[in-house]
């Protein structure tokens, strides 16, 4: 009798138990048809210079897949009938019910596909990328996510031109630009240590250059550092303090399939300024890259080409002859994003 009930005591603490997984367990269910994000409220894109300093807004809705998910939100642009062949991303982030800029940001961002001071038709859209890992048995994992697009909304844009300081002698055609119009100008330049540079503004013809501990009015040529030497730097000027300053910006490639596997130097990058991306053209062999800035690891990108992330996964790749072309939606480090394109020649 006592080891029946044993027998009995032991079948119902195995009940209990697997009741108990049952209740405490969350499921989650996906909709048959996620409702995609939408795009609500576009603001006026006549952009004008003297409004540089406002705050525009864009309002949407989020993706709703049935349940409280966690995306991230794309708002791309390209130019009307071209279906997103080639768009610029105007934001990355997480959510999209007000999507805000600075006036003269959006206007950069929009001058990589639209012509300054000429109105031109645009298609917008939202594209949220949803990932669902472990904690529920529905696919999509991060190395293949889900993706919805809202309905495309047909805008007219009109981009103001930026005034600019154009680099004399620095060995190819290149500029800097003040997005407010207001003496402070920045942009990233390529660099040759034995090609010291001056600075002209085209509209007042003044020529700027180093002239004590900071930028001079016909001052001397601005001298490249031999550390760290030649290659692309981020240069900031402001024309009314009279200072500048020069900061390595080297996007480079990494990896077991580069010539120098995950060791320095990294495979450098150039900038196409017109588009805002970083490209090269590279032969790979087996193997994973990822992005990074500086040789170092404090700003990396991996992930997928619609999803780059800070400290992604690393990108599998096989051996070819590639053009690869990034773009960078949020350079905060810690917090970068971006997507990027690989094409085999």
């Amino acid at each position: 009798m006592k080891r029946n009930f044993k027998i009995y005591l032991a079948l119902i603490g195995l009940l209990g138990l697997l009741f108990s997984c049952e209740e405490d367990g969350t499921k989650v269910y996906m909709l048959d048809n996620p409702i995609a994000p939408s795009i609500s409220t576009v603001p006026d894109l006549t952009l004008l210079r003297t409004n540089g300093a406002n705050i525009i807004s864009f309002v949407g809705t989020p993706v709703d897949p049935g349940f409280k998910a966690s995306a991230t939100y794309f708002l791309e642009a390209c130019v009307s009938g071209t279906n997103f062949v080639d768009p610029v991303t105007l934001y990355s982030g997480v959510q999209d019910t007000l999507i805000q800029f600075t006036v003269s940001s959006l206007n950069g961002l929009l001058l990589k596909k639209f012509d300054a001071d000429v109105a031109t038709s645009a298609d917008l859209r939202i594209r949220a990328v949803l990932v669902v890992d472990a904690g529920t048995t529905a696919p999509g994992t991060s190395s293949n996510p889900f993706e919805y697009i809202s309905a495309t909304k047909t805008v007219t844009v009109t981009p103001y031109g930026q005034p600019r300081l154009d680099l004399i002698n620095s060995g190819m055609t290149q500029k800097v630009e003040s997005a407010l119009g207001n003496g402070q100008y920045v942009g990233f330049v390529k660099l040759d240590t034995s090609k010291p540079f001056t600075l002209k503004d085209p509209d007042t013809n003044k020529t700027y250059g180093a002239g004590g501990s900071g930028l001079a009015v016909n001052g001397s040529a601005i001298a490249v550092p031999t550390d760290p030497g030649s290659g692309w730097y981020r240069l900031k000027v402001d024309t009314n303090a009279l200072t500048y300053s020069l900061e390595p910006y080297r996007i480079g490639l990494v990896g077991s399939a580069t010539p120098n596997g995950w060791d320095t130097p990294d495979q450098k990058m150039d900038y196409d300024s017109k588009s805002g991306t970083w490209y090269i053209t590279i032969t790979l062999v087996d193997g994973d890259i990822k992005f990074r800035l500086n040789d170092a690891w404090a700003w990396n990108l991996g992930g997928t080409t619609t999803n780059l992330v800070h400290n992604g996964s690393n990108i599998a790749v096989t051996a070819g002859n590639y053009t690869i072309r990034l773009t960078i939606t949020n350079e905060t480090s810690g917090s970068e994003t971006g997507t990027f394109t690989i094409v085999k020649n």
